[in-house]
């Protein structure tokens, strides 16, 4: 019998892009070009930066923009979501500030694609509980959980023994612990494989980054925090993997590029050619993994912590980890005083469990303030 599935007509998705002009955005806009036939973007916000959105704007003139600075920011923001002539909303901005956003594109009936960490791991629950019952898609724009999408094609949760996050180690993967004290902001920011912002670079260094991500997983696929682990893999080329139950493992692999996965985000279920290159196995020569040092970079144990507890939880993890980076940036604490933030206004923290969105965004407030109060900021 003939295993060969008819295609549907290719689709051209329709896409706002919020948070055009950061890297997500530009990687985003880049596919847009490349594969025209499948992808228009219809919309865009920048937070304040005007001049780079309208240059931005020059390749897609029918886009409708929107600045999300201001204290009317999230209406423009929710009007682009809400676009009707949109399908598709990129979710890229860094921060809460995505959050009712992607709420009120869920409730419109348009599908999001997720390269914010914060919205799922504040409010992963009432993300998923809202999508599910308006028939909306979440699909995920992070490379390590798309290619755990990729891999997974559908299966049940119950299929999965573990869901395995890639991590590459970030610039400090092998330094003694007793020099991480010593950290500058410079050498933080020189991330091995990837190009990135200020605030996701210095994640990917103490591992908060991976920490969020295994909150993400834990929502986006409905699996306990059990079942979802980190594992280093300095060369970023295996992007994640997942382990079914029959011990089979799956893995998704591709050059360090966002352009794949948000490729694959607008145009699941189904791939189309693009001018992205393709790996060359005889090049990689090798391929490491190795454990990851929890005693030394407490980010993925705290992380694990919280989304085990849920409730408003990850929230203040989220939170408090923001206001220590700042800190970190503006070179007034210590790299390690990130991680020692963190821990304490979690210890400080009585979690609410099924808590809505106000106490959600109530305790992301009170961890921000009592981090700052930590660190003296």
């Amino acid at each position: 019998m003939s295993r060969t599935k008819a295609l549907c007509p290719m689709r051209r998705r329709r896409v706002v892009i919020l948070g055009a002009t950061g890297s997500i955005g530009e990687s985003a806009r880049k596919v847009a070009r490349d594969i025209p036939e499948r992808m228009e973007i219809v919309g865009m916000s920048a937070h304040s930066n005007a001049d780079k959105l309208h240059a931005a704007a020059k390749d897609f003139p029918n886009a409708k923009l929107a600045i999300s600075s201001g204290p009317d920011g999230v209406e423009r923001l929710v009007e682009l979501a809400t676009l009707p002539e949109a399908d598709l909303v990129l979710i890229a901005i860094v921060g809460t500030g995505g959050l009712r956003p992607a709420l009120a594109a869920i409730e419109a009936g348009k599908d999001i694609a997720v390269a914010s960490k914060e919205i799922l791991v504040m409010a992963g629950e009432a993300v998923m509980t809202a999508a599910r019952r308006k028939g909306v898609q979440v699909l995920p724009v992070d490379s390590e959980h798309n290619a755990i999408f990729q891999c997974l094609e559908g299966r049940d949760s119950r299929e999965v023994r573990r869901l395995i996050l890639t991590a590459s180690g970030g610039p400090f993967r092998q330094m003694p612990a007793a020099q991480l004290a010593s950290v500058t902001v410079e050498q933080a920011l020189k991330h091995p494989t990837w190009t990135m912002g200020a605030k996701i670079t210095i994640d990917s260094a103490t591992l908060f980054n991976k920490g969020l991500e295994m909150i993400e997983a834990r929502w986006l696929f409905d699996v306990e925090m059990a079942r979802v682990e980190v594992i280093v893999h300095p060369q970023s080329i295996v992007h994640s993997m997942v382990e079914f139950i029959d011990s089979s493992v799956l893995a998704q692999l591709s050059t360090t590029d966002m352009c794949f996965p948000i490729q694959y985000a607008v145009t699941w279920p189904e791939r189309v050619p693009n001018s992205l290159p393709p790996l060359d196995f005889a090049k990689l020569a090798r391929l490491d993994f190795e454990a990851p040092r929890l005693a030394d970079f407490p980010a993925l144990t705290l992380a694990r912590t919280a989304g085990e507890t849920g409730g408003t939880l990850p929230a203040v993890l989220n939170a408090a980890n923001e206001i220590a980076v700042a800190a970190f940036l503006a070179r007034r604490c210590s790299f390690p005083a990130i991680w020692e933030t963190v821990a304490r206004v979690m210890g400080e923290h009585r979690s609410i469990a099924g808590a809505d969105l106000d106490a959600i965004l109530s305790a992301d407030s009170w961890a921000r303030t009592r981090a700052a109060e930590v660190l003296g900021v």
